[in-house]
């Protein structure tokens, strides 16, 4: 009995010192405490997924997490279309803009830009997997100083539960589920999971609260 609580106790210590060692340390925040960006313009994410998708699909959830957060955003139509009237057709000529042109185009404190690395349903041998991977960070147009960056991910395989109908089953509700998820866009709903996790406040070396929420302006400590 002994002997089996000295091992439960040492595994134990141990997960609890893995959790410690892959836990990131705090963020610096001075640099964004400085600037107390308002208004944000959140720029067309840059795409590095082979699905087209990727790009309107992450840009139309950005939005809310950043408002949501305590910040004015600028709405994603105007902007769009504001691009699209001054020549700029495509994701990565936007995020080449130069920033005072965008603050004196679009009047924002900062600008949110954002990569997708991954989007889609992908087949795994006897399971499809739907995930989207996104990056960001927040530069202060004003100055052109990096306010704060970010990465998070959403994934049906958090919502996954095991299938008992053997391999042959497996097999085919892996194929039946990669189409289905690929025909329906079942990533544009993971988008916005993950955009929530990446800009959604106050989360751990997130975004910090903006000044429409009430947590504006509390110790980062308390995130």
């Amino acid at each position: 009995m002994i002997r089996a609580l000295g091992l439960t106790t040492l595994v134990g210590s141990l997960l609890f010192m893995g959790g410690c060692a892959t836990k990131a340390p705090p963020y610096d925040y001075s640099a964004f405490q400085k600037a107390k960006p308002t208004t944000l313009l959140v720029m067309p994410p840059l795409n590095e997924s082979p699905d087209v998708k990727a790009t309107p699909s992450v840009w139309s959830h950005a939005t809310r997490p950043l408002s949501e957060a305590g910040y004015y955003v600028l709405p994603v139509t105007l902007v769009d279309e504001t691009l699209k009237q001054n020549g700029i057709q495509t994701a990565a000529d936007a995020q080449d803009i130069p920033y005072p042109k965008l603050r004196e185009v679009f009047g924002a404190d900062a600008a949110v830009y954002i990569k997708v690395s991954r989007y889609g349903t992908s087949y795994k041998v006897v399971d499809s997997e739907t995930r989207v991977d996104v990056e960001a960070r927040m530069v202060d147009l004003r100055t052109g100083q990096v306010l704060w960056n970010g990465k998070a991910f959403a994934t049906s395989a958090e919502q996954q539960q095991q299938n008992q109908g053997g391999l042959a089953g497996l097999l085919v509700a892996a194929i039946v589920k990669q189409i289905i998820g690929t025909t329906t866009d079942a990533a544009y709903g993971f988008a916005g999971t993950a955009q929530v996790r990446l800009l959604g406040a106050p989360r751990y070396n997130g975004v910090l609260p903006g000044p429409r929420s009430p947590l504006y302006g509390q110790p980062v400590t308390s995130q």
